[in-house]
């Protein structure tokens, strides 16, 4: 079970629960930044408890905030906050208990026929559109609030692609591809432009934090707002394909239409912003030591930016 006792997750439990009769402690997927228990109680729903990292404890406001935000337009899809402590008050250790969304992740499928994924993806495109819904007072990195706010999606961008083409420099990234990247970012920086509002985004909507009923294959919900940014849409789906479509076209056919009305020029836009996160995501993996896709990633922005 890690290291984390378990008499610490079930007084955790009672603290947010009290009564609670504990059957099973499980752990379930967490990450660096958090680790993550279902506790099964009897006669009554299990439950998450998220426990955070100590430098990453500030997470624990912005999760809240966000699934506020979510809590009322997409009741039953995103867990609810059921309470949050931080460290120091009773336990050491910051801690959430939220409920449960049932499901399995989408990523645990296996082969589908491309019917199945339009239908699961229309269901994604459709839950996109509705955080979407959800404007934001200015562009850029949610806790609680928005960080270094700026006004246009064209400042906010540029920032970003300074700060992470930077990395990508200290980090000993190809110096060539790194121009390739700044020239193609510059010719292309007026689409930025054409984001008219910033809303909140999800910003990390992959298959691993989709839920799924395999019975049926219905979309159940969704986890994980810790990336959450308030942007440009478009952003949003260019990190779904990014990250879970790829090249499979009966995937983005299901995301547009479930989605609906998108912009004319949303694959350029999305485009653009798909280098961004493979830039991104480049960046934090050579932060972090995992050396094994970098050369996989950086041949994909070639190819983008060619």
């Amino acid at each position: 079970m890690t290291d984390i006792e378990p008499d610490l997750l079930a007084a955790m439990t009672t603290t947010a629960c009290p009564g609670s009769d504990i059957d099973e402690i499980v752990p379930r997927t967490g990450g660096q930044l958090s680790t993550v228990f279902e506790v099964r109680r009897r006669a009554a729903a299990p439950v998450i408890v998220k426990l955070y990292e100590p430098e990453w404890a500030w997470k624990q406001a912005k999760e809240v905030h966000v699934y506020g935000l979510l809590a009322e337009p997409l009741a039953g899809s995103v867990p609810a906050v059921l309470y949050a402590e931080p460290a120091g008050d009773t336990f050491s250790r910051a801690f959430t208990v939220l409920t449960k969304v049932p499901g399995v992740p989408l990523s645990d499928a296996g082969e589908l026929t491309p019917a199945e994924w339009t239908g699961i993806y229309a269901q994604l495109g459709a839950l996109l559109a509705e955080i979407h819904r959800i404007p934001q007072p200015a562009y850029g990195y949610l806790t609680d609030k928005v960080l270094e706010p700026l006004p246009t999606n064209d400042a906010y961008m540029r920032r970003q692609f300074a700060k992470k083409l930077k990395e990508f420099e200290q980090l000993g990234g190809d110096p060539a591809l790194r121009q390739a990247i700044g020239q193609y970012v510059e010719t292309q920086a007026g689409l930025f432009d054409r984001c008219a509002a910033p809303t909140l985004c999800h910003n990390d909507f992959h298959e691993g934090n989709v839920l799924v009923d395999p019975n049926g294959w219905r979309v159940t919900g969704f986890i994980d707002v810790e990336n959450a940014i308030a942007a440009d849409p478009l952003i949003d789906l260019a990190k779904t394909e990014c990250y879970s479509i790829r090249d499979n076209a009966a995937k983005l056919t299901g995301l547009a239409q479930g989605y609906g009305d998108l912009p004319t020029d949303w694959r350029e836009r999305t485009t653009l912003y798909r280098l961004y996160h493979a830039l991104e995501l480049w960046d934090w993996f050579r932060m972090i030591g995992t050396t094994e896709p970098l050369i996989g990633i950086a041949a994909d922005m070639a190819v983008l930016v060619r």
